[in-house]
């Protein structure tokens, strides 16, 4: 061993003392809890950003439903956090509707473009082996708007002009833009800047991302705002927008026409769930990976993890090693249902469960596991939760995929469409494989969870491959660990990732079982100890996932609200 590495070694364990002493000194509960969880009894909204959190209370005061909020707030984050949603981008929600005691589930994903063949498309790649993720080869019909009308048909109370508002106002008065959101948009200015139509001169002031603390505008996107108002979904998908979308993209080389926009819908579906130590936890079938996150908790619901104790060796080594034999499902199975049919229910079931934690050792980590699909441990997304006076509750993830998405930008509407369709895979034999008019797979999950028959958590984890990662250490900090919603989501994370080779193919070789990265608030001897059982432990780059959730108390039935410390964001009520 080198003297520089001792230093080295020495130096970050220093670093790692002085980071424990700089946290704050609590007098109630856990002494890692950033805040404590905000408490109210007539309604809740929970974002990534606080002026949006404001827009989605302000119309719960004004008796808007939850989902009336949640539209808002998305209407709201489209404009200020460009950086993960917009409506050029996807949707999916899960809505608690109290009246008829149903959870409800929505697909607002769209398709790839009808004309554009698996041939055609490989054609255009040239030597490229996986579709990129700028420009117009990436770009699925986006299913935010039809989203939108699609809840508010079904549970919406205020009219759209008035959910709408409070973003329009924003995007035509301009908002100061908050901390993180300025820094993922200085590093997404370089790269999409030339891309073709306006980004530039969406996204930029003379040329420059806004900083922190800066007044931004897009006066673009609160005309499309209006005219969405005042034609519904039709004119985005059948009138004037549809027609500026079909007519740019034609003539700059994009595959999206007319008759992609006007023939999607969003999808009502089944949300799927399993039991969890008497929760029942709610997520949505594929194309989603929500039931990554089910599979999850069914291997490890024989486990004592109690007993293991938070933060331990013995729980990280057996969390890892079940998300790895997971993933390989998630590989090979999760797809668009309409193409491939993945085997829900052999994969939720007891008996799979039991065979799949055969294959743990206790003792050592895996180091032959299937890789996972390239690039689906990216992308950036914004989750929100809602909950009104009346007991209605929403879950809604919302994203352009990668950041700001393709970079493409239609002159004139002030948003930047997604780069989705970047995750198809080019295998003719995989279940995700590319075809016209399918939807790629979708790492954005949005979760509920039932207690005895009724509504106790909506919550959701944003953050690509990380989510139903997640999903599970949130609620095994809740459930198994007794911690509140705020500091379950406050406790330190780790995330499992791919080899650093991961390939789309449906004979995928077989990895050396990838890496773990951890949040600097895992204890020392929790690391130690994970490395002497064989898992490359790798410095975290901060993609630890941004949450957001709502619990109510079944017997007083008041909210109590958490918001990602790691984020901009808040939870507030009233």
């Amino acid at each position: 061993m080198t003297r520089s590495f001792v230093f080295i070694s020495a130096c970050l364990i220093v670093l790692s003392i002085n980071d424990s002493f700089a946290q704050m000194d609590r007098i109630t509960g856990k002494s890692f809890a950033s805040r404590s969880e905000v408490v109210a009894q007539r309604g809740m909204v929970a974002t990534s950003q606080p002026l949006a959190t404001q827009v989605g209370l302000r119309i719960l005061q004004e008796g808007g439903s939850a989902v009336d909020a949640a539209i808002a707030a998305n209407a709201a984050l489209g404009l200020m956090e460009p950086t993960g949603c917009g409506i050029g981008g996807d949707f999916f929600a899960i809505v608690w509707d109290a009246e008829s005691k149903t959870v409800y589930g929505l697909n607002g994903s769209g398709r790839s473009p009808k004309g554009l063949t698996l041939e055609n498309l490989k054609a255009e790649l040239g030597d490229q082996e996986s579709i990129p993720s700028l420009g117009f080869l990436p770009i699925s019909v986006p299913g935010t708007v039809d989203g939108w009308f699609t809840l508010h048909e079904k549970f919406g109370k205020l009219p759209m002009a008035n959910v709408l508002a409070p973003a329009i106002s924003y995007a035509r008065e301009g908002f100061p833009v908050s901390e993180l959101i300025a820094y993922y948009w200085g590093r997404s200015v370089p790269i999409l800047r030339d891309q073709p139509g306006a980004f530039e001169e969406t996204y930029t002031i003379d040329g420059k991302a806004p900083e922190s603390g800066e007044i931004f505008k897009n006066p673009d996107l609160a005309a499309t705002y209006e005219r969405v108002v005042k034609g519904g979904r039709e004119v985005f998908y059948q009138g004037e927008i549809a027609d500026e979308i079909a007519a740019f993209f034609e003539k700059e080389g994009g595959f999206l026409r007319k008759e992609d926009l006007a023939t999607h819908r969003s999808e009502w579906v089944k949300p799927v769930s399993v039991n969890y130590r008497g929760y029942e936890v709610y997520e949505l079938p594929p194309n989603g990976q929500g039931i990554a996150a089910l599979q999850m908790l069914k291997m490890l619901e024989s486990c004592d993890l109690k007993t293991m104790g938070a933060q331990s060796p013995e729980l990280l080594h057996r969390l890892i090693e079940t998300k790895k034999l997971v993933y390989e499902d998630r590989a090979r199975f999760y797809a668009d249902p309409d193409f491939a049919e993945a085997p829900i229910a052999r994969l939720l079931s007891a008996d799979y469960a039991k065979e799949r934690n055969l294959l743990i050792d206790p003792e050592r980590a895996a180091r032959r596991v299937v890789a996972g699909e390239a690039k689906l441990n990216e992308g950036d997304t914004i989750y929100l939760t809602t909950a009104d006076a009346a007991g209605n509750m929403v879950s809604l993830i919302q994203s352009n995929y990668r950041g700001m998405g393709s970079g493409v930008v239609v002159p004139g509407l002030g948003f930047v469409f997604q780069d989705r369709g970047e995750l198809f895979s080019l295998d003719e034999g995989h279940a995700n494989c590319y075809a016209p008019g399918k939807r790629p797979f979708h790492t954005i999950i949005p979760a509920f969870v039932m207690k005895d028959g009724a509504p106790w958590l909506s919550f959701g984890v944003m953050g690509g491959g990380m989510q139903p990662q997640g999903h599970v250490q949130i609620l095994i900090n809740l459930i198994d660990f007794g911690m509140n919603v705020q500091e379950a989501g406050d406790a330190a994370r780790w995330q499992h990732l791919g080899s650093s080779e991961p390939t789309q193919s449906a004979d995928a070789e077989l990895s050396d079982g990838g890496w773990i990265e951890l949040e600097s608030g895992i204890p020392w001897e929790t690391v130690r100890e994970l490395k002497r059982r064989g898992h490359d432990i790798r410095v975290g780059n901060g993609g630890f996932g941004g949450y957001q959730g709502i619990l109510r108390n079944g017997k007083t039935g008041v909210y109590h609200g958490a918001s990602e410390s790691r984020k901009d964001g808040q939870a507030a009520g009233f």
